[in-house]
């Protein structure tokens, strides 16, 4: 479920952003281990358990967009596209999840690249692997704490955005004074 509160909000991004933080300083363990591709392959399955967590505690995981009624999901959507994520929302698969470690490949490449360099290769690599890891988990926060957030102001029609339903009650009132202002003129009162 979605927060409902900025606090609420603010509780989960703290809790997500300490999941990313030890998920990441695993992945930098990984790089201690000198077979190649042992880090990517840990970094992948690291990822395809921490992108799901992530989207669940912030209510936006699959299963939980699919229960929602459509209205709120086909906002949620919008959301969602408006700010560009690959990730909220889905199914996290391998092909995902190399996909979105591809936008990172520079640095990918270059620590497994860095780890067969003696001594300083493997910290280099260590560094790498953990801004990494760290660098997709935040993303993924921030796009997932945005579309919360978004979701919070809509529920509570925020000044300068207002809700559907209040929108929908100005029109309603205003259409109700028209038709009052129309009465009262065709009797005869002004």
């Amino acid at each position: 479920m979605i927060p409902a509160t900025m606090e609420q909000l603010e509780q989960v991004r703290k809790e997500c952003r300490a999941m990313v933080n030890k998920r990441a300083t695993a992945s930098a363990g990984t790089t201690l281990v000198p077979v190649p591709g042992t880090d990517v392959v840990a970094d992948v399955g690291m990822l395809m358990q921490l992108l799901p967590a992530i989207n669940n505690k912030f209510g936006l995981s699959q299963q939980q967009l699919s229960g929602m009624d459509p209205e709120t999901k086909s906002m949620i959507y919008g959301f969602i596209m408006s700010i560009g994520s690959k990730i909220i929302g889905r199914m996290i698969t391998k092909e995902l999840v190399v996909q979105v470690l591809r936008r990172v490949g520079m640095r990918v490449a270059t620590k497994s690249v860095a780890k067969f360099v003696p001594f300083a290769g493997q910290g280099l690599a260590a560094v790498l692997s953990f801004t990494a890891m760290r660098y997709v988990g935040n993303k993924h926060i921030d796009d997932c704490y945005e579309v919360a957030r978004r979701m919070i102001e809509q529920r509570e029609g925020l000044p300068g955005e207002p809700s559907t339903s209040s929108l929908e009650d100005d029109t309603r009132h205003d259409l109700e004074e028209k038709h009052q202002d129309h009465h009262d003129s065709s009797n005869g009162k002004n």
